[in-house]
């Protein structure tokens, strides 16, 4: 439910990836990445 939160917020451009909490990380990644949004993703 968390990383759903951070993705939210990734995507509405109010928090960087590279921001997140490193625990939520992965599940941040799998929920942009499902959503077509692999651009938002910094390595």
């Amino acid at each position: 439910m968390m990383a759903r939160f951070f993705a939210q917020r990734v995507i509405i451009g109010k928090m960087a990836y590279k921001d997140i909490p490193a625990t939520l990380k992965p599940g941040v990644a799998e929920i942009l990445n499902d959503q077509g949004l692999q651009h938002l993703i910094e390595v």
